[in-house]
């Protein structure tokens, strides 16, 4: 964007210069008195507008400053975003001075409301509705320039992005999206918007979330037909949670739905002994059916000592995604499995690392097959953008989200409305 300067005796004489000039294109940014009428001197004012380079008339050529007035980049940058701060601060105040005088008159006093009881409340004034109208909309102009400092660099798009998408695309950027997927977004969302949606940005921030919901996929909790089972594997990096998970999923599937399922649990993870024991604790605490597994061909065996549960979960032991022995050793008893039942594979991941990180550890573990995913610590971390490009780049459902520590409470069940809303608003526990 452009930041020209007008100046005239009058604050309408320098507009007038302004559209004579550059035309109706321009954002008025500040209006200033830059030198007070005086005897035998006029007084000079100067407004301040924005306007796109593109929309500058050809015709048009400003004058320089003399090389002793002007400014660097950095400092003309930093004097606009100044200027816009207190325009918005202006804006503040000018909607209070047009809330408060007819408040009085739109709420009567408590001492007034009885022996008002029975008359109509105070209709708004058409007049102060178009100001109020007028303010939100110069308002929203504001906040659209000071996102278009936010960044330097521009997305590497064909066509460049509208002020009113700056928004949305800080927010998106910041979330940890993947570069190539957020501009493959916004392309979509640029192409596909309706022109009067463009208006202002909150219209543009609910079209962009609606995108967002969509591409996400989500493998939505279902119950179980009378007469079937399933059989889910949770696999992953060591210290991402598989085992609280398991009991919380096992917690959910034997009390909190509204069938009361029966469940068995199956433990891989032989060699930490502390997860073994935490394990035992849960299937104690909730009366539920336990099997080891040391070697594959025991696999089987274990599945079959469960078949009159309806949930079997299978907790296996933690690896790095680059030890490929203990991947390999998970392979074995997926193999091993002679059994009528199919298995499902739960890739369980943190929210907290980058998305390159998640990315390495699915390549990692997709020799298992990997059905759906997972992801845990959804309150350790401020960003999801990489959460939504690991399912929109690998095309793999999500099924369940953990956001603490507590079992059964912080499990969630996966859904696109959820992690957008984590996407550009952030973790709130309240809209657990």
């Amino acid at each position: 964007m452009k930041i020209l300067t007008f100046t005239g005796k009058t604050p309408s004489e320098a507009l007038k210069k302004a559209k004579m000039e550059i035309g109706d294109e321009g954002m008025l940014i500040e209006t200033r008195e830059v030198q007070k009428k005086a005897l035998g001197r006029d007084a000079l004012y100067e407004i301040v507008i924005g306007i796109e380079e593109s929309d500058i008339p050809a015709t048009f050529s400003q004058k320089q400053k003399p090389l002793s007035e002007q400014k660097s980049l950095k400092k003309e940058s930093a004097d606009v975003l100044f200027d816009i701060s207190n325009a918005a601060k202006q804006i503040s105040e000018i909607s209070k001075v047009v809330d408060d005088p007819l408040e009085k008159y739109m709420q009567p006093s408590s001492a007034k409301r009885e022996s008002f009881s029975d008359t109509k409340a105070v209709v708004e004034p058409k007049e102060l509705k178009e100001i109020k109208s007028e303010i939100n909309k110069l308002a929203d102009k504001v906040k659209i320039i000071q996102n278009m400092f936010w960044d330097e660099k521009s997305p590497d798009l064909e066509s460049q992005i509208p002020p009113e998408f700056a928004e949305i695309y800080r927010l998106a950027s910041q979330s940890g999206m993947n570069r190539e997927h957020l501009d493959m977004l916004m392309k979509i969302t640029l192409e596909h918007m309706p022109l009067k949606m463009r208006e202002n940005s909150a219209t543009v921030k609910r079209y962009f979330q609606t995108i967002l919901r969509k591409m996400v996929p989500i493998r939505r909790e279902t119950q179980l037909s009378p007469g079937t089972k399933k059989v889910m594997m949770l696999v992953g990096p060591t210290g991402v949670g598989k085992t609280t998970s398991i009991a919380k999923l096992a917690a959910r599937y034997s009390f909190l739905m509204e069938k009361k399922y029966k469940v068995g649990l199956v433990v891989l993870d032989t060699y930490r002994i502390g997860a073994v024991e935490q394990l035992m604790q849960y299937a104690r605490m909730m009366k539920l059916g336990i099997e080891t597994v040391v070697d594959p061909p025991e696999f089987s065996s274990a599945l079959e000592s469960l078949r009159y549960c309806d949930y079997i979960l299978i907790d296996t032991m933690g690896s790095s995604p680059y030890d490929k022995n203990k991947i390999e050793k998970i392979y074995e008893c997926l193999e091993a499995n002679n059994t009528s039942y199919q298995i499902d594979v739960v890739l369980v991941m943190p929210s907290s690392i980058k998305y390159e990180d998640l990315k390495v550890t699915y390549e990692n573990f997709s020799s298992l097959g990997v059905d759906t995913l997972m992801f845990t610590k959804l309150d350790e971390t401020r960003g999801f953008g990489n959460i939504f490009s690991l399912a929109y780049e690998t095309k793999k459902p999500i099924s369940y989200f953990s956001v603490g520590q507590e079992v059964p409470e912080d499990l969630v069940p996966a859904s696109s409305d959820f992690l957008v809303e984590c996407l550009l608003h952030g973790f709130n526990r309240s809209k657990v």
